[in-house]
């Protein structure tokens, strides 16, 4: 019942694009800037190898007093900073040059196709 109701749901978006006669080809970016990561691996829980109830990707910042990750010691874990984060003007962009939008109804449809400029 889930895909049912997830193929009638982009089926009413496909109604609405014929009817207004824009297709994907139609729309573009002005600008397309490169993208630069810093960082594209997840950084790794502390000692999540030594146990397996620990997710590696799930982050936990060590606050033990002896922790040498939290001391930031040679040859251990990375901790996430700020310095990491991406460039202002590419930030959630996707490797088309479009930003991430969720679209939840045609109201916001609507108000992607007017600001399609960034």
């Amino acid at each position: 019942w889930y895909q049912r109701r997830v193929r009638e749901y982009f089926q009413t978006f496909q109604h609405y694009f014929k009817r207004i006669n824009l297709s994907r080809e139609m729309v573009s970016h002005l600008v397309k800037p490169r993208i630069v990561k810093k960082r594209t691996k997840k950084f790794t829980r502390h000692q999540s190898d030594r146990y397996a109830k620990l997710s590696k990707s799930s982050w936990r910042k060590p606050k033990c007093i002896d922790s040498r990750v939290r001391r930031r010691f040679k040859g251990q874990y990375l901790m996430p900073s700020i310095g990491y984060g991406s460039v202002k003007n590419t930030r959630h962009m996707m490797p088309d040059g479009f930003l991430k939008f969720v679209v939840n109804n045609v109201a916001e449809l609507e108000l992607l196709i007017m600001h399609n400029k960034r």
